[in-house]
């Protein structure tokens, strides 16, 4: 037994001794190609074929559904059979779903044929531009199968595998809220650039305050983009649409976006630019969004300075004259500042870069449209402008069923007459309805908005008589200022004639 131990112990520091000599003293460019002639030789001399499936492609710019139906089809038919097993809730997390763990293998027949599957792993290690050591890891699903069944696996089988298995990924289909982040957090062929979470957001068409016909003609212009793949494909556009939501505070453009992600059943990705470090990663990011999808940047006019000012030649002379501490310390907060420019943003949303995914719609929100570039905004970006208004009448309608459950009230004449008088958004007049005890019937509530809307009346007359008279004293001032000046001036003259 010592015996053989000590052979095996001599065998592998023999082994190990000439891996090093291999690696250190033979070129890389010649171990590739003594590498390919060794692997040929093993597949010459293997009966087994092996296929590769990896979570990303495209050099790790872009996940594979391949992959994920892959993932979905082995949960199903084949993780009972499996040792090791990861559990996840269900759609409806009342249940597990298991899946295969990393590093595990399992067997599966088709048409009389075994292949096995090998779930892997790859973890490798890097050194940050500061330092810090990271580790990301690279998934891929290994297929093993007789080389004499290639012609049926490749043909047939992976094929029959891709098809369930993105029917089972459609079936247990969760809508999902994406949030992008850091790029500090981003390593390749890693789901990095992306964190969700499930999306519940009650919101629908029925319940958002809008006049009932505008939200019919929204509603029609969604069901003709769901459908419209192979019109799209006609008149050579990009299957996507563009949406600009704008209007005060509190008007329900965030409601909006949850409406139009539960009526097409769509997932949101919400779009912080500030985080982002410049235009090239700005498109990785949209590389990384799926199909049947809501790109969302919100607040476009304030998330970042989109005019691409530069500093200013005293700004640059100044810093010349820093401390190099002072200086390395402005770099580093130069750094951390999002670089992502107008152009940017217009050619990852508009040029060639926005084909590469199809069924997709893409919301920008602002509460003051004026600010924003004519580029950003025309027709053929955003398609469709939608004003997202003060609370009127009927969008007070919706709200009264919807928190009261009534239709019709003595004061809704009243409550009429008021709203179009004064500007009151959706958000607020939604408080107010509201109950705030389980005493309080919907005849306090109405009478509480009416009282409500009466009081912001008056406010906003007063601050309009304010607005006025300050507007007429400051003129009245200009004008004083400007006689001033002119009698100086006056003066001056008679002075240099005397």
């Amino acid at each position: 037994m010592l015996e053989t131990v000590a052979i095996w112990g001599k065998m592998v520091t023999t082994i190990m001794l000439i891996w090093a000599m291999y690696s250190q003293y033979i070129p890389r460019h010649i171990r590739s190609h003594l590498e390919i002639y060794f692997y040929k030789l093993l597949g010459w001399l293997s009966f087994y074929v092996h296929i590769k499936f990896t979570e990303h492609i495209d050099e790790g710019l872009k996940r594979s559904e391949n992959y994920d139906a892959i993932r979905n089809y082995l949960s199903t038919n084949t993780a009972a059979r499996a040792q090791r097993l990861k559990a996840n809730e269900s759609k409806n997390s009342k249940s597990l779903v298991l899946s295969m763990d990393d590093h595990e293998e399992v067997e599966d027949v088709f048409n009389g044929v075994k292949v096995k599957w090998y779930s892997n792993v790859k973890v490798t290690q890097t050194q940050s531009n500061y330092g810090r050591n990271n580790s990301y890891e690279r998934r891929f699903f290994t297929l093993t199968f007789h080389r004499r069944h290639r012609g049926m696996i490749i043909d047939t089988y992976i094929t029959h595998v891709l098809r369930e298995g993105k029917a089972i990924g459609v079936r247990n289909r969760e809508r999902k809220l994406y949030t992008n982040n850091s790029s500090s957090e981003w390593y390749p062929w890693m789901s990095g650039k992306w964190s969700n979470v499930p999306f519940h957001h009650p919101a629908t068409f029925e319940t958002l305050a809008m006049d009932p016909e505008k939200k019919e003609r929204i509603k029609k212009d969604l069901v003709k983009f769901s459908k419209g793949k192979d019109y799209y494909k006609k008149v050579g556009k990009a299957w996507k649409r563009g949406y600009l939501l704008f209007g005060p505070p509190g008007t329900g453009k965030s409601t909006m976006i949850s409406a139009i992600a539960n009526f097409l059943d769509y997932d949101v990705y919400d779009l912080e630019l500030t985080t982002v470090k410049d235009n090239s990663e700005l498109k990785k990011l949209l590389l990384e969004t799926q199909g049947k999808s809501i790109v969302v940047i919100e607040d476009i006019d304030c998330s970042l300075d989109l005019t691409g000012q530069r500093k200013t030649k005293k700004e640059e002379d100044g810093e010349e004259e820093k401390d190099k501490k002072k200086e390395k310390k402005d770099k580093e907060e130069d750094e951390k500042k999002s670089k992502v420019t107008l152009s940017g943003l217009l050619n990852s949303i508009d040029g060639l870069w926005s084909a590469c995914s199809d069924e997709k719609i893409i919301i920008f929100t602002t509460n003051f449209v004026d600010k924003l570039d004519p580029a950003l905004i025309r027709r053929g970006r955003m398609d469709n402008h939608i004003e997202m208004s003060y609370c009127r009448f009927e969008a007070f309608k919706v709200l009264a069923k919807n928190y009261l459950e009534i239709e019709s009230h003595e004061l809704y004449g009243e409550i009429e007459r008021l709203l179009e008088e004064t500007d009151m958004s959706p958000a607020d007049v939604a408080e107010t309805l509201m109950p705030k005890s389980d005493e309080e019937d919907a005849d306090v509530c109405i009478k509480r908005l009416v009282k409500t809307v009466e009081e912001e009346k008056e406010k906003a007359k007063k601050l309009a008589e304010e607005e006025e008279k300050s507007k007429a004293e400051k003129e009245e001032k200009r004008k004083k200022n400007k006689e001033e000046e002119a009698d100086n001036k006056k003066t001056e003259e008679d002075e240099k004639k005397v």
